[in-house]
């Protein structure tokens, strides 16, 4: 009975692939022989959650192709495809790509035929058949990217123009000063032409276009419905600001995790520095007794003196359109297929305590007048997100490194083909899962 429900649903899924219509599952309440959670959670009263996977490696990133199959990069191991039966949950798995090297970036072009994933110093491309749940053919897209303490490579195709892929590089360290520089090819976004890209791929340094330099850790980048680029920022660490020979500790609630509007990939921004490695974000204002005109959201620099002050960012650097408080570590973020939301899921702080972050974010958007997407809160906003699914007691949690922890460390996230159920991912290496949730009707 198992064999034909399943012939039955591709055979559904392969008759909406010719009609274009998107594949849509029910909501599941439940997935038999899958484990309970691993750690306690709550969750906003107006969504629904539902567990539908574990035992899975780090589960990193979660896309879905067009004919409704989940793909997962596990870092440190490779791509895996998950099917849904007509339950909505999971009734195959395969290992599509096996790679050791594969840690974070995965996209896939807008017909679902090519495959991006990225190590920490390459990009590749692979030919894919979702029917046959097949990648085959592995190019080179982008090599020679340099190392450091942040080794993700965020990579994701533009919708508008599937040629444009976006590679996203960190610091290499917390104070990373080269990077004011561009071409030194770290704390930057580019935007690589694979139409035009050399046989053996592009140099990262020395090739593409500049979409975002200053960004000291972008690893969430996600397109609103304009197809411009939205991208959520990790920044510094242990901050002591320093004035006039006397620091004082803010690393608790300064500087702030920023979002930031890196604009159009096919019309770049004139002012392309969004001000790292020099100039940082407040988050908590208290903390800067020598500069009250400071508020959350302005810019400031750690060691304010004659040459350059926080009034020097103003004009220079790139401010970001909201922010975040300090350490929650943003990993993905992804907008809702109206663009009223966007949705980010917060990995969870080391660097303070009480811990906080361990959730996922939505923040409201809206169209203005000019067509543009924009968070409806205002710049200096402390409020301009709420949590909807999180861990339940965050403040205790102990994140000794970047896949162990005391709680679930959120990464993943990803819209289903239909845009009605939103899935998410924890990458504890104790216990990798991916969630469903829903809004309630």
């Amino acid at each position: 009975m198992r064999f034909w429900t399943t012939v039955s649903a591709v055979a559904a899924l392969a008759g909406q692939a010719l009609s274009q219509d998107p594949p849509t599952f029910p909501f599941p309440t439940s997935c038999s022989g899958v484990a309970a959670p691993q750690y306690p959670y709550t969750v906003d009263s107006g969504w629904q959650v539902t567990k539908i996977a574990s035992g899975l490696r780090q589960p990193r990133t979660i896309i879905f192709d067009n004919l409704g199959h989940m793909l997962v990069l596990q870092a440190t191991s490779g791509v895996s495809v998950h099917t849904f039966g007509e339950d909505g949950c999971i009734n195959s798995t395969k290992t599509l790509i096996q790679s050791a090297g594969l840690n974070h970036g995965l996209s896939l072009t807008p017909d679902g035929k090519t495959l991006y994933a990225s190590s920490q110093t390459t990009v590749w491309s692979w030919t894919y058949d979702a029917a046959a749940l097949t990648a085959t053919g592995q190019k080179t897209v982008v090599s020679g990217i340099g190392q450091g303490i942040h080794s993700t490579r965020t990579t994701v195709v533009s919708p508008k123009n599937p040629n444009l892929i976006l590679v996203s590089v960190g610091a290499a360290s917390n104070w990373d000063n080269p990077t004011i520089d561009p071409s030194v090819g770290r704390a930057i976004v580019k935007i690589f032409d694979v139409s035009q890209a050399p046989a053996n791929g592009y140099s990262f340094n020395s090739q593409g276009t500049v979409l975002g330099y200053g960004l000291r850790n972008e690893v969430a980048l996600a397109f609103d419905p304009n197809g411009h680029v939205w991208g959520a920022e990790n920044s510094g660490d242990d901050f002591r600001r320093t004035v006039n020979g006397q620091a004082t500790d803010i690393h608790i609630d300064n500087p702030a995790e920023e979002l930031n509007y890196l604009g159009d990939p096919e019309n770049p921004l004139e002012n392309t520095w969004f001000g790292y490695p020099t100039c940082f974000t407040v988050w908590e204002p208290s903390n800067f007794q020598d500069n009250t005109a400071l508020k959350t959201g302005s810019q400031f620099v750690v060691t304010p003196n004659t040459t350059f002050n926080d009034a020097s960012c103003e004009g220079v650097s790139n401010p970001p359109r909201l922010s975040f408080p300090a350490h929650m570590a943003p990993i993905t973020n992804v907008f809702d297929p109206a663009g009223e939301n966007l949705y980010i899921t917060f990995h969870g702080s080391w660097d303070r305590q009480p811990a906080q972050g361990y959730f996922v974010a939505e923040v409201p958007f809206q169209k203005g007048a000019d067509g543009n997407y924009e968070p409806v809160a205002p710049q200096d906003s402390k409020t301009g997100y709420k949590n909807i699914i999180g861990s339940q007691n965050p403040g205790s949690c102990n994140s000794p490194s970047l896949t162990m922890s005391t709680c679930w460390r959120l990464a993943g996230l990803a819209w289903d083909q239909a845009g009605k159920r939103l899935f998410v991912s924890s990458d504890n290496q104790s216990s990798g899962e991916v969630f469903v949730l829903q809004k309630k009707a």
